[in-house]
């Protein structure tokens, strides 16, 4: 069963990111609360995100990313769960490119 991640702790975790101003905010919030291994696990599973997007295969993904085809499975079933936040994150991503 699917946990449902609507707390009071969770909105406090969001409110404080939509607080940061910079990069360099940024990099100094996420490395006081993650692990090296979480943050770039998070970064992954969104640049694998972005590829599916652009219809980029399995294993063009896998050589690019280092992801192993489980992780790019995943993702791939989250982007299909119609949330849509991956989607919307890569697009205003792209559009600052």
């Amino acid at each position: 069963m699917k946990k449902d991640i609507h707390s009071e702790a969770v909105e406090k975790l969001f409110t404080a990111v939509m607080s940061l101003k910079n990069m360099e905010e940024c990099y100094l919030f996420f490395e006081d609360i993650c692990t090296v291994n979480e943050l770039l696990s998070l970064s992954q599973r969104f640049d694998v995100g972005s590829r599916l997007l652009e219809k980029q295969t399995y294993q063009e993904i896998s050589e690019a990313t280092g992801a192993s085809t489980a992780t790019i499975s995943r993702v791939n079933r989250l982007l299909n769960d119609n949330k849509n936040g991956i989607e919307m994150a890569a697009a205003r991503v792209s559009r600052r490119k």
